[in-house]
């Protein structure tokens, strides 16, 4: 019988373990923060799991497998990483090995979810079977077994640093931002594990890419010889913007004004979203339908109401100054709600958004850094509670104006997930509502 060992029974841990031992394999597991639940699932599933190991039994259980496979948690300082004669992998990578049909990949610092999203609606609406998978939520490991006519893989920088077989018919790098330090050791690895996902494609696959991102740009020449290069958002590239109208190689494609919602990140993330879609086997007129009916999917500057002439927009999902200065460009006069756990960036990125901010209200841990940032050049209250960042803010606006929860940082210090902390900001402008 195979064996492997699988670190960590976050999600992805989880449907590992359980794919795994579907395909006869005998599976141990190492999680060196277990919880209760943890423990309940490990139990449940018949695996032996080893809590927090030392290095010579890590070494022995390692060894003795003949698959080592990491969740993305797992930060790059631990002793597995050093175990000579082994090669983790990331359950992207893992899942890829079983998939038998074409995928589309989509990675980016932001936007990867609504492409993503978007692509598989498109491939959908063109009766081509599709599942969107990976990083979006469904494992590639369960993705693999189900039927589909194409896979629409999301996938983070921490999977693809640990793939080595992963090959995609279609790969999307949709823009490149500072992230993510607190596990990359340096921006020059996070762009180089972004880059992985061209690494395995060859001719008759298409590399889709941001042609006004010069990181994305500069990575392009790595691309492997015969790829088919599909190029979105300049002024020249095969799928732009001009004149109000979405333009791909063979004519117009949409007018703005009948997407939804059309702020510039929608717009890049339409083009991008139609490139991928039509290089794998999407019609165009599927492609419109679906860029006219979609809207932003939640905690992605979604709007929550309107009180008193102000637009209060959750934007939960931005974790990265860059998300914010992105959300930021759409309005022209915001009450910003900023901060959280910093994952090691520089919130001084925030001041070039500056000249679109009434105030700011800075809330959890990097409060004081945005604070720092920004008190030079915008009013900057600090709030102790999500109710209080909001009456806050209510205050600080004007007639107009919008405030905007995009916090350019984790959520775990007070919350967690993204998805809690906008969830408790739509509440609390809810109550705010009621009050007024």
């Amino acid at each position: 019988m195979k064996s492997a060992l699988v670190l960590g029974l976050g999600v992805s841990g989880r449907s590992v373990v359980s794919t795994l031992q579907q395909r006869g394999w005998r599976v141990d597991v190492v999680d060196d923060r277990p919880s209760d639940a943890t423990r309940e699932f490990a139990t449940r599933a018949g695996v032996t799991m080893y809590e927090a190991p030392g290095g010579a039994e890590l070494a022995e259980l390692a060894a003795r497998s003949g698959l080592v496979v990491v969740s993305p948690g797992l930060p790059p300082t631990h002793p597995v990483f050093a175990l000579p004669g082994v090669e983790p992998i990331s359950e992207i990578e893992l899942g890829s090995r079983w998939v038998t049909v074409p995928m589309v990949a989509v990675t980016g610092t932001n936007g990867k979810t609504t492409v993503a999203t978007m692509v598989a609606a498109m491939l959908e609406a063109s009766h081509r079977r599709s599942l969107a998978a990976g990083n979006i939520g469904l494992p590639l490991v369960e993705a693999a077994g189900q039927e589909a006519d194409v896979l629409v893989v999301e996938v983070s920088s921490f999977q693809l640093a640990l793939s080595f077989s992963f090959h995609p018919a279609v790969a999307v790098w949709l823009n490149f931002a500072p992230d993510h330090l607190d596990w990359h050791p340096d921006l020059d690895h996070y762009a180089a594990s972004k880059a992985r996902i061209w690494a395995r494609q060859g001719p008759g696959d298409t590399a889709v890419l941001n042609a006004t991102d010069p990181v994305v740009m500069a990575a392009a020449s790595g691309i492997p010889a015969g790829v088919r290069r599909v190029t979105f958002g300049g002024a020249d590239s095969d799928y732009r913007c001009r004149s109000g109208q979405l333009i791909g190689p063979d004519g117009p494609i949409l007018a703005v004004s009948e997407m939804p919602r059309s702020l510039p990140h929608d717009i890049d993330n339409a083009l991008a979203a139609t490139a991928a879609a039509v290089s794998a086997g999407a019609e165009l007129d599927a492609c419109r339908t679906v860029l006219a009916q979609f809207d932003s999917l939640p905690h992605r500057v979604e709007f929550v109401a309107e009180i008193g002439g102000v637009g209060f927009y959750d934007d939960s999902k931005a974790t990265t100054p860059a998300s914010v200065l992105a959300a930021l460009a759409g309005f022209d006069s915001v009450v910003l709600l900023a901060g959280g756990q910093n994952k090691g960036l520089d919130l001084g990125a925030l001041r070039a958004g500056a000249g679109r901010l009434r105030a700011v209200v800075a809330i959890g841990a990097a409060g004081a850094e945005v604070e720092e940032a920004l008190g030079d050049l915008t009013t900057v209250r600090r709030a102790s509670s999500m109710a209080e960042a909001v009456d806050t803010a209510a205050a600080a606006a004007h007639p107009g104006d919008v405030v905007l929860l995009s916090p350019g940082c984790a959520s775990f210090d007070w919350y967690r997930s993204y998805a809690e902390r906008g969830d408790d900001f739509a509440r609390c402008v809810k109550q705010l509502g009621e009050r007024r």
